[in-house]
Formats: structure tokens, C-alpha cells, sequence
């Protein structure tokens, strides 16, 4: 059972954001946030993790040993994604929450028809990441995720620490600030595990149906939903 320390309000949220957004060390500022989630709402905090990366999971296990980490197993997922799920699991200190959609791939193909990927993408988003994740997270009141705010002009104005009103809980995004240097300096010193993928091109790495390489000086996500008038699966917005 979740037990959580302290009840989620905007009010928290806006003074915790008015607190960390100052930092200017980003690997402090994550830190901060992570150790701040933790302390704060206790076992109701949890991180989503896509598996391009074990970076967020690197520095929440850091701030907090064990933190619940969500992956949205969506069953379209590249090999390589779920072998980086594995040897994240497997190396760090955390508590992996592997989630599914209530229909397998097949029985998707059965009620909506095969490849609606393809036909409607943002049912097949809703159906495969967004409604498993609000199912997932109803267990926790507050809940992290690894946006930066130079990924896309979508995720420009992306705050530190945010009310998430849609579901009532207190939002944190300990790498907004994070550049893709910074990453990879963070990388490379702490050698965190990433994704095969991203060696050969994959810059945002998703569903496999959904997801191309991109080529160099491309934004980071054109290789999501390329060809199509989307940019965000609806987890974040």
C-alpha cells in the first residue's frame, strides 16, 4: 500500500518549483528535486522511464534508493528497449513497475483492426501508454519523468516541479533544464547504460512501428510519428 508523507497541492508544487528552478548546477538541481520528491511524498513518488536511458533512474536511485520505477510495456516496443529495461533493472537500486495495456497486441487487432498505429496513432497512444499510465500512477500522488525542455517546442516552457492537474498529483522533471551535453557528460562519467538504438541514429526512441532514425542536425523527435501531424504520445500534456 502506498503510503504517502505529505498530500499533493498546487501550493506545494509552485513553492518547490520557486525553491529548485534557481539551481544552476543541473546535476544538482536534479539531485535536489529527486532527494526533495522522495523525502516528501515517500513511497507514493515513482519515475516513468521509457528505457532510452538509464539516466533518470541513475540519479533517482541516487536520491532515492529503491524508487518505484513505471515502464510502459507496450508491446511494440524494439528488442532493444526491453534488453535496456533489463540491464537497468538488473544494475541499479530500484523497483521496477512493468506495466501493460489491459489488450495484448492481437486483441487490439481484433477490436480496432491491425495496424492502427498507422490508421489512428493517438488511439493506439491512448490505448497502449496514456490510460495504462493513468491506471499506474493512481497508486502513487506524485510521479517524475525524464522531459527537457530542449527536446521540442512543445516541451520548452516544461517546469522543475509542476502541478499535474489532469491527475492530481504533483509533477516533477528533474532534467528540464538538461541539455543533450549535459547528458551525455553525465553518461559518460557515471557510464549509464543506453539504449543500443540510440548508436545507429535513434535520438527519441518509442514504440518500433512509430519510430525512425533521425538524421544529423534533425530535431530529436522528428524520427516519432514521422510523416504524421503528431509530436506528443498525450503523457505529458
Amino acid at each position: 500500500m502506498t503510503t504517502s508523507l505529505v498530500q499533493p497541492t498546487p501550493e506545494l508544487a509552485a513553492e518547490a518549483e520557486a525553491r529548485f528552478e534557481g539551481i544552476a548546477d543541473p546535476v544538482e538541481q536534479a539531485l535536489a528535486v529527486l532527494t526533495w520528491a522522495g523525502e516528501t511524498f515517500g513511497d507514493g513518488f515513482a519515475i516513468t522511464s521509457s528505457m532510452a536511458d538509464g539516466l533518470l533512474a541513475h540519479l533517482a536511485s541516487r536520491a532515492v534508493p529503491g524508487v518505484n520505477v513505471v515502464f510502459l510495456d507496450t508491446g511494440y516496443h524494439f528488442a532493444e528497449t526491453i534488453g535496456t529495461r533489463d540491464w537497468i533493472t538488473g544494475v541499479l537500486p530500484i523497483t521496477l513497475h512493468n506495466v501493460q495495456p489491459p489488450l495484448s497486441v492481437a486483441e487490439q487487432d481484433a477490436a480496432h483492426g491491425p495496424k492502427l498505429y498507422e490508421r489512428d496513432p493517438d488511439l493506439c497512444c491512448s490505448l497502449r501508454k496514456v490510460q495504462p499510465l493513468a491506471q499506474a500512477l493512481a497508486a502513487f500522488v506524485a510521479w517524475g519523468s525524464g522531459v527537457r525542455r530542449d527536446e521540442a517546442v512543445t516541451r520548452a516552457a516544461t517546469k522543475v516541479v509542476d502541478w499535474d492537474a489532469k491527475r492530481g498529483m504533483v509533477k516533477v522533471n528533474p532534467l528540464a533544464a538538461w541539455t543533450q551535453e549535459h547528458v551525455d557528460g553525465y553518461i559518460a562519467e557515471h557510464q549509464v547504460p543506453v539504449n543500443p538504438l540510440a548508436e545507429i541514429g535513434y535520438a527519441s526512441i518509442g514504440c518500433a512501428p512509430c519510430t525512425r532514425p533521425v538524421a544529423p542536425g534533425e530535431d530529436p523527435r522528428a524520427g516519432r510519428w514521422a510523416g504524421k501531424n503528431k509530436v506528443e504520445c498525450g503523457l505529458h500534456v
